[in-house]
This record gives structure tokens, C-alpha cells and sequence, in this order.
């Protein structure tokens, strides 16, 4: 479904309306300009933790926390760009293809900058030499540099040939190289009856960060497709094909290595890099270890097709790795690779000895929408894995083409696990949410986490932003997002379902995405900025 509404989108050329922005903004403040999150996952080892250092909410500070401002991202159903926080600045994509630059602060549009197509990534933003550039992948492949300062295009480099190319996961800023998964849409064009089956390969493109130049692409499938039968539909067969890279990948500088997951095989044969975790050299691209978790695992939307007259004969189970592995260091100095896949395993790897098996435990249940779906948190003891884990049932619906829409199950998914970082024992389990109430409502927690000190912060589809105790996973602070909201920017503002970009903390602000109109989840089109307020003193 999301595929098929982003190919929709990209084709059809359609006008969207953006919202008026001020024309003057505020100088950053001394405290704004001083801490930032300016990549996906907080650090080159994507652990989406707060420094201990910078931790300034926590959980004595929940009770001080309020909402702040709304940005209005324009006549869009979708939020899922996760922004990045630099020098008093916050910039941030939108599905209408602009990108803009936000004070901190006050929410105040400093400019807006036309990409021409819907920015999928979220963004990374860094000083290189003399400049600060903002970098972002979208949903037409390319990958685009941006000053910081004034929004100007420095360059723009499409990254791979294939025609159904995109760029989901953030590009990873590491050494002056960019490094950018690459992913497809190619998973839906099965359902055209004529389309032969599937020759996209997913792959990592090391970027001149500067100029845009390509230093390598290294593809997660060795071989290119190629025909392999005639099906029923005489429709020639290709592969193999898929093992797209859907998140970012992490750096290990110490062993001068990057990791990333891949997604199923589109098409058979299957290959053993498909739901794998992944090592490559970060000079070369050559990977030098894979380790699978989910073999035999081709799957297209045509599989959904009734009578499935193109389906691969494993017919999934799709259990991609959507989110990137966590490169963490525990309390005795031992490091470990952690990772959640959409099966609702989480698994543990030995860095240092060639992703050596540590631990599989299962976190929750697994399916197409996701276990562990976009992400999980880490810090040196514990992995907080929020469970996706979402499921749609067809309802009858005369105003829909087909005849039916799918409305999400409203006690199917959703939770936070605690696991051991050493062992994969559950520390504790908060239960998910009730739908109780909530129209068209699924307590699934798709969207990455973010832990801060003693804190985790977790977004759900039901729309609802929680902070949990680190300690035992006690809901200590609410936020329903599904509202209207008046944007500082002006225009309409309207939350929904968090999913897809995870809470974003700088300082005493929390950054979140709020909309995701996909797979029964709701609309909206609103940054939302909450604040932990002063106290009065006497």
C-alpha cells in the first residue's frame, strides 16, 4: 500500500499547497546553538541515544514538559521525514518535495527550498570545511546537498540506475563520504499484469559528501537478474532480485567497517544476503561477512493478488530488516551489534568476531507490517524495542474503487520490550496501548524510539506520544498528537499516527513527525516541538 501511494504520488505530478512563512526569524540562542541531532540515529552507531551529558529530560523533568509550537508541512497525509537538529536550526523534508529550515527555537521558518520530488529520508546536516551542508535522499533515487545557511542546491546525484530506485533510510555522514542504502518500489509493480519480475538489487553508494562523486556501490546481490521461467500469466520471470537496505548504516570506526540490514528477495532464486545483516569495508564496499536470519524469503505485492498468479513459490514471509543495527559498547568495555526485524526477533552480533552469534530472543509477533519494524534505542545495558506488529482487516466500502478499505485491528500489536543488552533477557515489558474510544485505531509502536538517561520516548499509530521509566517501562508522560493544531508558519495543521521517524531530543526540546495516512493509520502534517519549561523560582 505505501509503495503503491508513493508511486502515485511521484508519477502523477500533483500540485500540493505549502503554507505561508514568515519572512524574518530570530538569531539562534546561545543554548539553541550549542547541542544538536544532526543524523538519524543520534551517532554513526545508531543507537538514538541522548549523551549522557546533554540529558536535560528526564524523568524528574516529564512532569515540566508541555507542548511548544506546530510547523505546518502543507497539503500532505504524511509526516515521516525525521528532521535533524544543527546550530539552533532544525531542518526538515516533507512528501510535497520541499525542505525547510526551522528556528529551533520559536518555530520560525527561516526558508523553504523546492526539491521537486517528496523527500523520503529524513536528513543529516554537518560543517564541511568552510560550509555547513544538509544532505537527503528522495523518492526518485537522488541524493541532494543543500546550504545550510541559505538552502541553496550544491549538487544532486542520482545513485542508482535502476528505474524503480529510491532512497528510504537517512544517508550516514561519515569522514567526508556519504554513505546512502539504497531501496525500491519495485515490490509493487508485480501487480501490473505484463511486468516481469524483478531485477532491482539493493545496495550502499559511498558519495563524495563535498562534490557528490561516487567512490563505490557495493549491491547486496552478486549477480544480476536474469530470466528464470515463463509463469502461468506467460509472463517471463527474472532474478534474482531485492535485498533492498531500507535504514541507515551504522560505522564502526573502530574496525573501519559499516553494517546495514537488507529485505527480502523480490524473486527467486533467493540469495543468503536477503534478511541479512551485512558488513562492508568502508573504503572499498566489499562486504565482508553477512550473516542471514530469514532464508527462502521472496515476496512481492503480487502475492496479495488473489489466486497469486505471480507469487514466488515461498510467498514470504517478508521479514526485512527495516531498521539498522545498533553498534553499542556495554558497561565492561565488550561491543555488541543489536537488531530488531519485522519477524518480532531482536538478535545480537559479535562485532568483533565477524557477527558471531550472541543471542536471538523474540521481542513480540511478527508479520508484513512489522515486529520490530523502524527502529530501537540503546544504551550500554539495555535495547528498547518498540513492537510494530500491526494487522488490517477489509471492510466494506462503496466510496473506494475496490470496493473495500482496510481498517487496522484495534488489539493487534504495539508495546515496548527492555532487553538485556549481554544476555537478551527481558528486563520488563510495557503492554500496549487500548484503543478504547479511538476510531480507526492500532496500538502498534512502528516508529523508532529514543532513549535519554532515564527515559524512553516512544511514538505509536494510535497517535500518541509516551515517555517510559528505564527502570520497570512505566508510562510516566502522555501526548495525543491527533488534533488541530495553529502552526506558527500558518495553514492547516492536523496530527495523526507516528510511525516511520522517531522523537528527536535536543536540549530541553523534543522533536517529533506526526501523520502516517498508510495501512489504516492517520493523517496529518504537523512538526510538533515540546519544551520542559523553567521553573519559577521565589
Amino acid at each position: 500500500m505505501l509503495l503503491r501511494s508513493l508511486v502515485v504520488l511521484v508519477l502523477s505530478g500533483t500540485a500540493i499547497t505549502l503554507p505561508a512563512q514568515g519572512t524574518t526569524c530570530p538569531a539562534p540562542s546561545a543554548r539553541a546553538a550549542g547541542a544538536s541531532w544532526a543524523r538519524w540515529g543520534a551517532d554513526v552507531r545508531n543507537t538514538r541515544a541522548v549523551p549522557r551529558g546533554a540529558v536535560q529530560i528526564d524523568r524528574a523533568a516529564l512532569e515540566r514538559l508541555q507542548f511548544k509550537w506546530a510547523v505546518s508541512l502543507g497539503d500532505v497525509m504524511n509526516a515521516r521525514s525525521q528532521p535533524a537538529v544543527f546550530a539552533g536550526t532544525v531542518y526538515v523534508g516533507s512528501e510535497s518535495g520541499h525542505l525547510r529550515a526551522i528556528d529551533a527555537e520559536s518555530g520560525c521558518v527561516r526558508w523553504t527550498m523546492a526539491n521537486g520530488a517528496p523527500v523520503r529520508s529524513g536528513i543529516v546536516v554537518a560543517p564541511l570545511g568552510a560550509d555547513t551542508l544538509v544532505w537527503f535522499g528522495d523518492v526518485a533515487g537522488h541524493v541532494h546537498a543543500v546550504d545550510a545557511r541559505t538552502g541553496t542546491k550544491r549538487w544532486t546525484r542520482r545513485v542508482d540506475a535502476h528505474m524503480a530506485a529510491i532512497i528510504t533510510g537517512t544517508p550516514q555522514l561519515h569522514a567526508n563520504t556519504l554513505y546512502v542504502p539504497v531501496s525500491s518500489y519495485e515490490v509493487v509493480l508485480p501487480l501490473q499484469p505484463a511486468y516481469a519480475c524483478c531485477s532491482f538489487r539493493g545496495s550502499v553508494v559511498a558519495v563524495d559528501a563535498g562534490t557528490g562523486t561516487v567512490r563505490w556501490q557495493s549491491f547486496t546481490i552478486a549477480d544480476t537478474a536474469r530470466a528464470t521461467a515463463s509463469g502461468a500469466t506467460g509472463v517471463t520471470a527474472r532474478g534474482p532480485s531485492g535485498a533492498a537496505v531500507w535504514s541507515t548504516p551504522t560505522i564502526d570506526e573502530a574496525r573501519g567497517r559499516l553494517y546495514v540490514g537488507t529485505g527480502n528477495n523480490y524473486s527467486e532464486p533467493t540469495t543468503s544476503t536477503s534478511d541479512a545483516i551485512l558488513a562492508m569495508e568502508l573504503a572499498t564496499g566489499r562486504i565482508v561477512w553477512s550473516r542471514q536470519y530469514t532464508a527462502n524469503d521472496a515476496y512481492h505485492l503480487g502475492c496479495d493478488v488473489p489466486g497469486k498468479p505471480k507469487c514466488p513459490a515461498s510467498d514470504g514471509p517478508d521479514a526485512d530488516f527495516g531498521q539498522p543495527p545498533i553498534l553499542q559498547q556495554l558497561d565492561g568495555g565488550r561491543r555488541v551489534l543489536v537488531v530488531g526485524q519485522k519477524s518480532g526477533m531482536v538478535h545480537a552480533l559479535d562485532p568483533d568476531r565477524d557477527g558471531a552469534p550472541l543471542w536471538s530472543v523474540r521481542a513480540g509477533g511478527g508479520g508484513k507490517l512489522g515486529g520490530a519494524h523502524w527502529g530501537s534505542a540503546a544504551d550500554a545495558r539495555t535495547v528498547y524495542v518498540p513492537i510494530g506488529g500491526q494487522e488490517m482487516t477489509p471492510v466494506a466500502d462503496s466510496t473506494r474503487p475496490e470496493g473495500f478499505r482496510l481498517d487496522p485491528i484495534p488489539t493487534k500489536g504495539g508495546g515496548l520490550v527492555a532487553l538485556d543488552l549481554a544476555t537478551g533477557r527481558e528486563r520488563w515489558r510495557a503492554a500496549p496501548a487500548s484503543c478504547a474510544g479511538r476510531s480507526r485505531c492500532t496500538p502498534a509502536q512502528s516508529a523508532p524510539a529514543t532513549v535519554a538517561g532515564d527515559v524512553v520516548v516512544s511514538g505509536a499509530v494510535d497517535g500518541v506520544l509516551r515517555a517510559y521509566d528505564v527502570r520497570d517501562g512505566r508510562v510516566r508522560w502522555t501526548f495525543d498528537t491527533v488534533r488541530d493544531f495553529t502552526p506558527v508558519n500558518g495553514g492547516r495543521g492536523r496530527g495523526g499516527a507516528l510511525d516511520v521517524a522517531g522523537p528527536v531530543i535536543v536540549g530541553r526540546i523534543l522533536y517529533v513527525m506526526s501523520g502516517y495516512g498508510q495501512y489504516g493509520g492517520l493523517p496529518g502534517n504537523v512538526l510538533l516541538a515540546f519544551e520542559v519549561r523553567e521553573t519559577t523560582r521565589r
